[in-house]
């Protein structure tokens, strides 16, 4: 089956020369063709070019007439299987009291995992879904979703075993992450090294035996799991074929970074609290800076150094961290807007960040995150809209119209 999109107003994201990620400068470069057609075959890129050079066939033709094509957002970082809304949360936050405070008392995390324990799995698949379409129709394409609000065996599993009914039923090309190192029980508190324990001798043996996860995380910080907490867990993930990802240095400069890098970590996530020691570890290693730009805006948390990362030659990534307590959205065309508002990224690096690097971030860059031969047809058709600067200008209004994942309409 050949499809093709013709006259393209600009086909954003191209790659002749494909790359698993864009770096320092690189990450200011976009390549488009203007006036030009799309050819989807089998549901991958088949080719494209300028609208002049076309002398095909296809068997269905979609017409962009003038419109925008961009490569759909990849978003690396949520946590959209959960079972109940925390608003009384934000409402405490408004009033004064830090996540540190709440999550001390049986709230944030643990609160989710009380929720999430008196769920079935049919419930927590179906809010899952809904979140899942809410955010495709926005425009993402690929997304990983963590566990981490089970915290005890059997919800973990329940979770991870959501997620793997996503994988089998959705469009969307979805990893998933054992996170089981979220956070720590209560009946835990004061002896966290036990409840580490069970990570580790149960819960990861488990997960593996079902092969239920592609990657194993970890919330290295201030008041949650120690570096020498998180270099446990990642060894026994790692021996059970999970690559690490980190939490880290969301609430203080944890070490978080430096032990993802000693553990080939794919990529170090939040990094609101960064120092020039962490910046200059990640230089030269194949680890991905992920920066959650809708979390430090909903918790008021500093901004991680984005301009100072990019100019020192590392790539950046920018993940939405969908999750009912500390970022309740997974549009990423609001991520764009923030990386250029916020983080002071030119529209070409936000757009890099929230696709191609997110994509790496996810170890799917190779399958996604830009338009080039092979990779799947997973783009967006913009409405009408004079430029991609307008993406990340427009802050409050959807400029998606149709959006293709694997070659066809969804």
């Amino acid at each position: 089956m050949r499809t093709l999109i013709k006259n393209i107003k600009e086909l954003v994201g191209v790659e002749t020369s494909p790359k698993l990620r864009k770096q320092g400068k690189e990450m200011a470069l976009l390549e488009t063709i203007k006036d030009a057609y799309l050819l989807v075959e089998d549901g991958n890129i088949k080719t494209f070019g300028p609208m002049s050079e076309w002398n095909g066939t296809a068997d269905n033709v979609e017409d962009a007439a003038g419109r925008m094509v961009m490569p759909t957002f990849c978003d690396s970082h949520t946590h959209i299987v959960y079972a109940n809304s925390r608003e009384h949360e934000f409402v405490d936050k408004i009033r004064g009291l830090s996540y540190e405070e709440i999550a001390k008392r049986g709230g944030g995390i643990l609160n989710s995992a009380k929720a999430t324990a008196a769920a079935s799995e049919d419930e927590l698949y179906d809010m899952a879904q809904q979140r899942l379409e809410e955010v495709m129709r926005l425009g993402t394409g690929a997304i990983e979703i963590k566990s981490g609000y089970g915290l005890s065996t059997e919800s973990e599993l329940k979770l991870l075993r959501v997620i793997r009914r996503l994988k089998e039923t959705s469009p969307m090309t979805i990893k998933s992450n054992f996170l089981g190192a979220h956070g720590i029980p209560m009946e835990y508190r004061g002896h966290q090294e036990d409840y580490v324990d069970l990570v580790i001798n149960e819960m990861i043996p488990r997960v593996a035996a079902e092969g239920l996860a592609d990657f194993i995380d970890v919330f290295c910080d201030q008041g949650f799991f120690t570096v020498d907490d998180t270099a446990r867990i990642l060894e026994a993930g790692i021996k059970y074929g999970m690559r690490p990802k980190i939490h880290a240095n969301e609430m203080a400069i944890s070490g978080g970074v430096q032990v993802g890098v000693k553990y080939n970590a794919i990529s170090v996530d939040h990094l609101e609290q960064m120092g020039d020691a962490e910046i200059e570890c990640l230089k030269g290693t194949y680890t991905m800076p992920t920066i959650l730009p809708g979390c430090a805006f909903f918790l008021n948390l500093p901004l991680s150094p984005a301009r100072r990362m990019i100019e020192a030659g590392l790539p950046v990534a920018m993940a939405s961290d969908y999750n009912p307590g500390t970022s309740p959205s997974g549009n990423m065309q609001l991520i764009l807007s923030m990386a250029c508002i916020r983080y002071r990224l030119t529209p070409e690096e936000a757009i890099n960040a929230t696709t191609l690097n997110t994509a790496y971030a996810m170890s799917v860059s190779n399958e996604v995150g830009s338009i080039a031969v092979g990779k799947k047809a997973n783009f967006y058709i913009t409405k009408p809209i004079a430029s991609y600067e307008y993406m990340p200008y427009a802050y409050g209004e959807n400029k998606v119209e149709r959006v293709f994942l694997n070659g066809k309409e969804v």
